[in-house]
């Protein structure tokens, strides 16, 4: 009698311990999965969408960007279709100098083809890349090299540098919006 007494004793463990180790595998999935919720959620990207002329702010800088027209280039720089110029007033809004360059400026167009830009020294305001005083506005122009329809929408998409180490990312159409 007394074996059997044991035995469902041994039984009754083994069942407790199970269920003991059921709790901490769901506590350690639950620990988990919030956890990587929260990281998740520290670095998705913040889209921003505005139109030309609207002021975006991305990471620590401010932009204003516009339509300046289109290019045939010049004698020095020649496009393979046409130039799309954009300017840009870009305002540092932080309390330290920030870098930026041509390469966080991508023109989209309807096909979501990725288009970079082009440094072509066409005006004293083209620039390939910048520092950015504080609280000090400077107005810049760049330029892409598409085959451009003014039928077509199309929009500047800015990303921040490394450096400014920010989520946003800005979409500002800028024709045919």
């Amino acid at each position: 009698c007394s074996f059997y007494a044991w035995t469902i004793y041994q039984i009754y463990q083994v069942h407790l311990m199970a269920r003991i180790g059921q709790v901490i595998v769901i506590a350690v999935i639950i620990i988990s999965m919030t956890a990587t919720l929260y990281m998740y959620t520290q670095h998705e990207t913040n889209f921003i969408i505005a139109k030309a002329g609207e002021p975006v702010t991305v990471g620590p800088v401010q932009y204003t960007v516009s339509f300046d027209g289109t290019s045939n280039g010049n004698k020095e720089t020649k496009p393979a279709d046409m130039f799309v110029r954009i300017k840009i007033i870009a305002k540092n809004i932080s309390d330290e100098k920030t870098w930026i360059s041509k390469s966080q400026f991508f023109l989209m167009d309807e096909k979501q083809q990725k288009h970079q830009s082009i440094y072509g020294k066409f005006s004293t305001e083209d620039f390939s890349e910048y520092w950015l005083e504080p609280n000090k506005p400077v107005n810049l122009t760049t330029q892409f090299d598409i085959p451009y329809d003014d039928q077509k929408k199309y929009s500047i998409t800015i990303h921040p540098s490394k450096q400014q180490s920010s989520v946003d990312v800005a979409s500002i159409c800028i024709t045919n919006c």
